[in-house]
């Protein structure tokens, strides 16, 4: 008897729609998976096999033959080992076609017939949603994820006998009531709490001043500056003061963690931005994605949040220029013989470096690097690199009065992010019927239109743009920037003092 049930396979970020077409038929025994199956799928037939004997069910000596359609897309992973088992089960008639058949099934399955966790649901309850599906039904570890899409059930199970018992219960799948859902709203707003803040940080109130402009309108920065300054310590409370998620934002981050396996029970849905410290030791590859299964890189999982690279330096070279085209295009082409793979990757980067490999120029009684020396270790970050920085400034030691909290009092995340709610309110006015949320975000066109400068911020911007030899992004950058500088100060018009902080943050300090 032939049997059709739903399933899923993600490829690169999308998840396809995978019919599951099983016949069990008279002739020579055995069992035939086909439709581009990779390893993993290839050995569910075992697990199949010896987890329906241990529920009771054993495979009749018939031949059955599983196809996967359709056939052109690769199919990995262990989650086609739980609609394997319910279409073998529907082809001997012990399960109901009707009941299956509005239903996407995904789950592995241990020996002991045990439903274990697998990545992608949370695109693949998107995909049987839009494919006009009425329920998922997955491992019970995945059902919150799941259940954070609307307008389509998810019910999880632990055990496949426990599943079984679900599906022949003599409800039809037409009027069977399926589990409420989690509100992604609800969550977002009961999780602005953080464990980091920038009332820790004494002194450096200049560099929390650039960490502001950079939060509030989504802009790359740099940090020069010698070790133990607090670069770093100052980098991990960037997303503390940024604007908090919208639940659309998160969602689209939520889809990249699912698809690497890092959503949980108790974790369904990602909250706050993401902050990603990869080590200077991380390939190309890790930071791109891509792998023998293509999967997003560190560049994608720091999507809408910030990507910080400490001694930036010491990156790889290959590491730092495969960011040019993610810092412009705002995703990651993964190129492969199999086809072209696209990866969102709007990120802020946020670099620490030191001035020097010792990291103490110009103090030339510490510093006792060569001059070459000093070329050579700066020369690891690019002019073109460079010139996508829309912030750069120095942190300098902060003194012994500031270190033990003698001095002015240090604000807080709270303050911060305050102010910065205030400018985002006003991109968000300015930016209505747009595909655009920050001021870094502007093109050209809508630069000229929206980065209005008064009469002597327009004299500033040209004269900089001469004096300083600067390209044509970089001049726009500076516009920007004082275009952020302006909405924190709730100024509709860009005046000259914010064009003049901005050319200021535009030349790092030597």
């Amino acid at each position: 008897m032939y049997s059709m049930i739903h399933s899923s396979a993600i490829v690169g970020m999308k998840s396809f729609h995978v019919r599951v077409e099983v016949d069990v038929s008279n002739g020579l025994p055995g069992f035939e998976i086909v439709g581009m199956a990779g390893g993993e799928v290839k050995e569910a037939k075992e697990r199949v096999k010896v987890a329906l004997k241990n529920i009771g069910i054993m495979l009749p000596p018939k031949k059955i033959t599983v196809n996967l359609s359709p056939a052109n897309i690769r199919k990995n992973g262990t989650a086609f080992d739980l609609p394997l088992a319910i279409g073998i089960l529907t082809s001997m008639e012990i399960l109901l076609p009707e009941v299956v058949e509005n239903i996407l099934f995904l789950g592995e399955l241990g020996l002991n017939a045990e439903i274990k966790f697998v990545n992608g649901v949370m695109p693949s309850a998107i995909m049987a949603k839009e494919q006009g599906l009425k329920c998922c039904i997955v491992p019970k570890v995945n059902a919150a994820e799941g259940s954070v899409i609307e307008g389509i059930g998810v019910e999880g199970f632990e055990h496949l006998s426990e599943l079984l018992e679900y599906l022949t219960d003599g409800v039809n799948a037409s009027n069977r009531q399926y589990n409420g859902k989690i509100n992604p709203g609800r969550i977002l707003s009961e999780s602005n709490t953080f464990r980091e803040d920038f009332a820790d940080i004494y002194g450096q109130e200049g560099m929390k001043r650039v960490a502001e402009i950079a939060a509030a309108g989504f802009h790359h920065f740099m940090m020069v500056g010698p070790p133990g300054a607090g670069k770093s310590m100052l980098a991990k409370r960037i997303p503390t003061i940024m604007p908090p998620l919208s639940v659309k934002e998160s969602l689209e981050i939520s889809q990249i963690y699912s698809i690497k396996g890092l959503l949980s029970e108790e974790t369904p849905l990602i909250t706050k931005r993401p902050f990603l410290s990869p080590h200077h030791t991380v390939t190309m590859q890790a930071m791109t994605g891509g792998g023998a299964i293509i999967r997003p890189g560190i560049i994608s999982m720091a999507h809408r949040g910030v990507l910080f690279l400490d001694e930036a330096p010491h990156f790889s070279k290959e590491v730092i220029e495969v960011l040019r085209q993610p810092l412009e295009d705002k995703k990651v082409e993964v190129s492969r013989v199999g086809g072209t793979f696209i990866f969102p990757a709007d990120f802020m980067l946020v670099l620490a470096c030191n001035p020097c490999p010792c990291g103490f120029y110009p103090d030339r009684n510490r510093c006792r690097c060569t001059e070459y020396e000093i070329k050579r270790y700066r020369a690891h970050l690019s002019g073109p690199i460079l010139d996508r920085i829309d912030l750069s400034a120095t942190v300098n030691k902060i003194s012994i009065e500031e270190l033990k909290g003698q001095g002015k009092k240090p604000i807080s995340s709270a303050e911060i992010r305050e102010r910065i709610e205030i400018a985002g309110r006003m991109q968000k006015e300015r930016f209505a019927g747009l595909d655009i949320s920050f001021n870094s975000e502007m093109e050209s066109t809508q630069v000229k239109e929206f980065c209005n400068l008064d009469k002597e911020a327009s004299a500033l911007s040209e004269k900089a743009y001469v004096k300083l030899s600067l390209t044509a992004r970089a001049y726009h950058k500076i516009l920007k920037v004082a275009r952020t500088i302006a909405d924190l100060d709730e100024s509709r018009q860009v005046k000259k003092e914010h064009v003049a902080e901005a050319i200021g943050y535009r030349v790092p300090e030597e």
